[in-house]
């Protein structure tokens, strides 16, 4: 299909107008075939056109715009929520988006891991999401309560038990307008060239694609990690070796939330078994924002962030802030 042909097939589906067994032989076939650029294009297209909108104050630095599956995780511990925090206390914006439990991994989602935290961001208004991003940097485009038509197409993803076109389309798509930096995962290199022709077409020029953890952007611990990188233009690709920053580990196994929460606690206190992941993480990220001039600083900014206790004040002032605009 070109983008304008799929751009109007995901629309009509979205919309209902198709019956049920055309789209769900629409959506099999195309899994089965794999999307092509344009029809990614054509995908994100359509969920620029009929999705959420945050915005940026003029006076903010660009936000991250983190892309990960949204059938979540089940193997290894997520770190992003963590990552993300220590991002907000250096004053750098961060836009999640995720969905309740998807098929076909139902996996820990985003919503739960932060509610996990203190954070209920699941239920707030679209409008309550774009005041607590003026005001403290942080977004969840959560897609039950902010983007209901393309939740009705979870019933859809139940019943063909394979991940639709569209779970490839979520991982690059970003509700927010305006200039920022997308960092999103893949497993896969076929994904990866899939995405950087895709994002090339919709004008994206500060493109971050990370060989992480179970396709998301949580670098791994045990083994080198591959990126690229794109901005105006430039393609540059790395590999994140742990072992060079000290912080080679196992990647710690996803048990359960409350378990997660106990380690995530810790980290956040500069101790546990999350805490090297969370260096390493952060050192990377703040280094890609603008914040470190190489890994090595970042991982330092992020120790003293940790160590000083500021990051744990960031997450009071957001739970205070988010138990304050639930109703």
């Amino acid at each position: 299909m070109t983008r304008e042909e799929s751009a109007d097939a995901l629309e009509l589906i979205l919309l209902g107008e198709p019956n049920p067994i055309q789209i769900g032989a629409f959506m099999i076939a195309h899994r089965i075939r794999r999307p092509e650029p344009q029809e990614l294009a054509g995908m994100v297209d359509t969920y620029l056109k009929l999705g959420p909108k945050i915005y940026s104050g003029n006076e903010n630095r660009q936000p991250i715009c983190f892309g990960m599956p949204f059938d979540g995780r089940k193997k290894t511990s997520p770190i992003y929520p963590l990552t993300s925090l220590l991002l907000l206390n250096a004053a750098q914006p961060v836009v999640l988006h995720g969905a309740g439990r998807l098929p076909v991994k139902y996996g820990i989602t985003t919503k739960e891991l932060f509610q996990a935290l203190g954070l209920n961001l699941g239920n707030l208004t679209i409008e309550k999401v774009q005041e607590g991003f003026l005001d403290h940097g942080l977004a969840l485009i959560y897609q039950p309560n902010h983007f209901a038509l393309a939740d009705t197409l979870t019933s859809y993803r139940e019943n063909i038990a394979k991940r639709p076109p569209i779970a490839s389309m979520e991982l690059i798509w970003s509700a927010h307008r305006g200039k920022h930096l997308l960092i999103s995962g893949f497993v896969h290199p076929p994904t990866e060239k899939r995405h950087l022709k895709t994002l090339e077409m919709l004008n994206e020029d500060n493109i971050v694609l990370v060989q992480g953890l179970e396709g998301s952007i949580d670098i791994s611990t045990s083994r080198i990690t591959k990126i690229t990188s794109v901005h105006k233009q430039q393609l540059n690709e790395f590999k994140i070796n742990p072992k060079n920053y000290f912080c080679n580990s196992k990647d710690i196994e996803f048990e359960n939330i409350e378990t997660w929460k106990a380690q995530s606690l810790k980290a956040l206190e500069g101790t546990g078994s999350l805490y090297k992941a969370l260096l390493l993480n952060a050192g990377v990220y703040f280094w890609f924002a603008g914040i470190a001039n190489n890994v090595n600083e970042g991982i330092e900014q992020a120790k003293l962030s940790i160590a000083s206790g500021s990051v744990q004040q960031t997450l009071q002032k957001l739970i205070t802030w988010t138990k304050k605009n639930n109703f």
